[in-house]
């Protein structure tokens, strides 16, 4: 019983080095050194040629929860230890299946976004990137009625994917 109760103590010494000693590992999957303890988000611009007009603010913001549910990092409005800006570049609708007949049956919304990361503290992880998602629709709705469920699907899977890229180093 005593020998089980050491191993326990061991391991548990053991991990809890071998945590510690990572420094820039934490449970949500980030990996921002420990120095780095701000954060800016620059307002997403729409610069595509169609244009969602609540787009650019859901896509900020959703950006900006994301960091302040997965991270301790402060939001700053400038000069944050890393900052990430960018601009939606794309939203187009195409067909994504077709009939026999060529007709469209589902149609497919795409929106592109390229970003701008920087750290200032470890200038070597900058860089800029361009990210798609896309969520189709059956081709008998019409945009309209399915716009904004397709955006905050799409919203969604963008911010997964800048965060993994940004802190995530996925």
């Amino acid at each position: 019983m005593r020998k089980v109760l050491n191993k326990a103590i061991i391991l548990s010494v053991a991990a809890a080095f071998l945590f510690a000693g990572c420094g820039v590992y934490s449970f949500t999957g980030t990996s921002i050194q420990p120095d780095v303890k701000s954060v800016t988000i620059d307002f997403f611009e729409n610069r595509a040629l169609k244009v969602n007009p609540s787009l650019s603010n859901d896509l900020t913001e959703a950006i900006k929860l994301q960091f302040r549910k997965m991270t301790s990092l402060e939001q700053v409005e400038m000069d944050g230890d890393i900052e990430i800006a960018g601009n939606i570049t794309d939203y187009k609708i195409s067909a994504s299946a077709v009939t026999a007949e060529e007709v469209a049956a589902q149609n497919r919304l795409s929106i592109t976004v390229k970003i701008t990361f920087t750290n200032r503290k470890y200038p070597e992880e900058d860089f800029e990137k361009s990210f798609t998602q896309y969520a189709d629709y059956d081709s008998q709705n019409t945009l309209e009625a399915v716009e904004s469920g397709l955006c905050e699907e799409i919203v969604k899977l963008l911010v997964d994917d800048i965060f993994n890229a940004t802190v995530a180093n996925w």
